[in-house]
């Protein structure tokens, strides 16, 4: 019997002793009592006196029958039934029932804001009724679901839709069917009242298949770019892989209350309304983006997720990085290819080192966990993607399409692992990946250090590589990873490019034939998740940026340099004054201002410094004051020296009607960087202008960049342009997102009365994770100036809310506690109040499973 604090282990996995192979289920839905019968299919697997534990969690217990027989359970516990005595193959009926409307979880099936839903991945589905809630118990649901008709006319689950009717108390009903075999977590059903959008898909194989996008009411025009991002992933997919969907309908559903993005439930797929809702007014370019990057996310998963799935949930990554890593292909497809690495970067950086170099590190397939919910993180999913590039960069396009191809073909319709999976590719290309799966089981961060010998007789460039992985929290001992290691020698001749092999722990590699010292740029496309030490000279890193040819190393060049700069002012607190900035940094904005860009996306990317994060990610130990004020220092001298660039680029935005195309989202993310640096600029008349944009504007993505302009620079402008932005959309929940993180990201000491106001504005509720996530997020993780108070005022503020929020909603709570933990990485007085607000939750008696994980995890180390 599993224990509310007792961890799982990989190395016990056990196949289930009983499997359930169709699953019929009725749902009589109310807020407070739905009733849920459930008739499966059991057929035993293992020893004849193999006893069947099923799983449940806050569960009313009606019936229990055995092939029509009453069936008195041997064991019931808060989380489990345990039958004994039962035939090899039987029908099992289970009568439960829960309370949705009490479910501020958002876990199982729940109603918020007068829709019902559901949410089973990863443990969710234990809360509907008695079952094997497991991965690797594949069964083909019939689903029917009744309902008051005037409430919830839209009645949904998986598979096709095959009959419905009408009964005489006003209630409907409908049945759905599921051809194909699922776990679980798979499960999906909506009820409610939406507007929907419906269009037509025609598969290459010329099936027909219809498109149903479900939104709330009044919410109909701003769902046609998700319903066009989705033609063009299934196009896109039946392009690249040869993959087809496999139903008849196709349904996406947007709501406001979910713990996560989305849901890939097959066939009907869950939405954070946040991720399906865009137009010109209301959505950034940024929020098109992230809306057709998630759309394809979760279709991309009917292939690699549904069809083949995890056998167990260590195995997450089998899944999430693989699928992670075909959705940035196909945004990279769609959009700027440079752009979208430089994103995949910073992640990778600012949030995955984090997570490796902190009490949760884990390999991107974990050993144990207590929480499943708490390794839905940056390592299984985006560090998971890039274990499949690096897999993708050995064997080519070719090579890795065919062991995608092999995969399908041996595992469709079954549960495997993720050594499944590299051995298919293995297979498939004639290889031995035996030291490739390290990077499935070895947690960390690799650290490679690059030293060169150039021989100017001989014009030979040795270059020697080393790499190290430093113990982390959960592994002490690691061994060297095959790492691709891509590089590119640039000098006044050009570029030479080469991708490396380092799979040892030092290696040496000599190039012929180059003819001047060149400068050595490393992790071309950023080829590996590594981190790079090397000693480089300002002069080769401005050569870099301007003469490189690997937009990826372009960019980084700019982070180092802005990167090395600002550590030294920061250990250097004389240096008060924005004109003891080196010459360099003047340098490198000049040339890159001189000519209009080929990529104006790019180049707002390289002219923007380095996040707070990604600096405190280069140092042993957080210095938040000196890095603070050393960035602000920098701002404040580009902002003044090319002020007049500013202003011109500013006042010459092109004058047109938003569309988001590549061409003006890319112009748009300049005017950005522009009103960035004009809003620090301290001109007398820069607020003027700054005011003309926002009244010019026609679009978010413009509005948005004013105002964030304003808040970073503190400017007096920024309250009037808020107080108007909150009067045109106070009715609207996701733009008052913005609204909310703006203010809680605002860079100032003291927030206490700040976050008070804003819980107490009509359209914040704790019970919508969106809305707790646009206040606390933005304070905890992007605000470090008031989160990171010296005084510990910033750590008790999130600490308190906390304590409430956790037994509302422990996943979210979980996830906002992240900055807590990395606590060991700052300076002692900063240590010690982290370190008590710990202390806090971990003495509440009722902290919940995930965040009593995380803490413990923390304060062990």
């Amino acid at each position: 019997m599993s224990q509310p604090h007792q961890s799982m282990r990989l190395a016990d996995y056990r196949p289930p002793a009983y499997t359930i192979t169709d699953v019929d289920l009725t749902f009589e839905l109310e807020d407070h009592q739905t009733r849920v019968t459930a008739v499966s299919q059991v057929v035993r697997q293992g020893e004849t006196q193999a006893v069947l534990e099923l799983d449940g969690e806050h569960l009313t217990l009606l019936a229990l029958t055995v092939d029509g027989e009453d069936k008195t359970p041997e064991q019931q516990t808060d989380t489990a039934l345990v039958l004994t005595d039962l035939p090899e193959q039987f029908e099992l009926k289970v009568v439960t029932e829960i309370d949705p409307a009490n479910n501020t979880a958002l876990e199982g099936l729940y109603k918020s804001d007068g829709t019902f839903c559901t949410q089973c991945e990863a443990q969710g589905f234990r809360r509907i009724t008695y079952f094997l809630d497991r991965p690797d118990v594949m069964a083909k649901y019939s689903v029917k679901v009744i309902a008051d008709k005037h409430k919830y006319p839209s009645l949904l689950s998986n598979g096709n839709l095959v009959e419905r009717g009408d009964l005489d108390d006003g209630r409907h009903w409908v049945r759905w069917q599921d051809p194909f075999a699922k776990p679980c977590y798979l499960f999906a059903l909506v009820a409610g009242d939406f507007d929907c959008l419906t269009d037509r898909y025609t598969t290459g194989s010329g099936r027909e298949v219809a498109l149903e996008l479900y939104v709330d009411k009044g919410n109909r025009h701003r769902g046609y770019h998700a319903l066009a991002s989705l033609k063009k992933a299934m196009q896109w997919d039946e392009q690249v892989y040869g993959l087809e969907y496999d139903l008849g309908v196709y349904m996406v559903v947007a709501v406001d209350f979910f713990n996560m993005g989305a849901m890939e439930n097959k066939g009907l797929n869950i939405f954070n309304a946040k991720f399906v809702l865009a137009d010109a007014e209301s959505a950034t370019d940024d929020d098109y983006f992230n809306i057709e990057s998630v759309i394809a996310h979760e279709y991309f998963h009917n292939w690699t997720g549904n069809r083949v799935t995890c056998r167990d949930w260590f195995q997450l990554s089998l899944k999430e990085g693989l699928t992670v890593f075909r959705d940035q292909q196909f945004s990279a497809d769609m959009a700027s290819p440079a752009l979208v690495r430089i994103k995949q970067a910073r992640v990778i950086r600012e949030h995955q080192f984090a997570e490796d170099a902190g009490p949760m590190a884990h390999p991107i397939r974990p050993e144990e966990v207590m929480e499943m919910n708490n390794f839905y993180s940056v390592t299984v999913y985006d560090k998971g993607a890039e274990v499949i590039r690096m897999l993708q960069r050995l064997l080519g396009q070719g090579g890795f399409r065919k062991g995608m191809d092999l995969y399908f073909e041996r595992h469709d319709g079954q549960a495997v692992t993720c050594d499944d999976f590299v051995q298919a590719m293995a297979d498939a290309n004639g290889v031995d990946l035996e030291q490739f799966k390290r990077w499935y089981s070895q947690s960390g961060t690799p650290q490679v250090t690059v030293q060169s010998e150039y021989d100017a007789k001989h014009q030979q460039l040795i270059l020697t590589l080393s790499q190290h992985t430093p113990p982390t929290q959960d592994q002490a001992d690691k061994q060297p990873l095959p790492i691709p290691f891509g590089v590119e020698l640039v000098d006044e001749h050009g570029s030479r490019s080469e991708v490396l092999s380092l799979s040892e722990s030092e290696q040496r590699f000599c190039f012929d034939h180059v003819a001047s010292n060149p400068a050595i740029a490393c992790l071309t496309g950023f080829s590996a998740p590594v981190k790079v030490k090397q000693t480089i000279a300002d002069s080769d890193l401005i050569r870099i940026a301007l003469k490189g040819q690997d937009d990826f190393v372009r960019w980084d060049a700019c982070q180092t340099l802005f990167s090395q700069h600002i550590h030294q002012l920061a250990e250097d607190s004389s240096r008060n004054s924005s004109e003891q900035v080196s010459e360099a940094l003047s340098e490198l904005i000049a040339e890159l201002l001189k000519s209009p860009p080929e990529d104006a996306a790019l180049l707002a990317e390289m002219l923007m410094l380095p996040s707070f994060d990604t600096l405190s990610q280069q140092q042993d130990i957080v210095n938040v004051d000196g890095l603070l004020r050393a960035r602000k220092l920098i701002v404040t001298r580009l902002a003044q020296e090319f002020a007049t660039q500013w202003q011109q680029l500013v006042d010459e935005r092109p004058k047109q009607d938003y569309a988001y195309t590549a061409e003006q989202a890319n112009w748009r993310r300049l005017l950005d960087r522009a009103m960035f640096y004009l809003a620090h600029s301290e001109l007398p008349e820069a607020e003027t202008q700054l005011q003309q944009v926002y009244q010019d504007s026609d679009n978010m993505t413009q509005t948005l960049g004013v105002l964030t302009g304003c808040q970073q620079a503190n400017l007096s402008l920024f309250d009037s342009l808020m107080s108007d932005f909150e009067q045109l959309w106070r009715k609207d929940s996701l733009v008052m997102d913005k609204w909310f993180s703006l203010h809680a990201s605002r860079p100032q000491d003291d927030m206490a009365g700040q976050l008070e106001s804003l819980m107490e504005h009509p359209m914040y509720s704790i019970n919508n994770p969106n809305k707790v996530r646009a206040i606390w997020g933005p304070f905890a993780m992007r605000n470090p100036q008031a989160f990171h108070q010296a005084d510990g005022r910033g750590y008790r503020l999130l600490t308190d809310y906390l304590l409430n929020l956790d037994s509302v909603n422990p996943q979210v709570a979980s996830r906002l506690v992240t900055p807590l933990l990395a606590f060991k990485r700052f300076d002692l007085g900063r240590q010690q109040h982290m370190r008590q607000q710990l202390e806090r939750l971990a003495e509440q008696a009722t902290l919940s499973r995930d965040l009593y994980e995380k803490v413990t995890r923390a304060l062990k180390g």
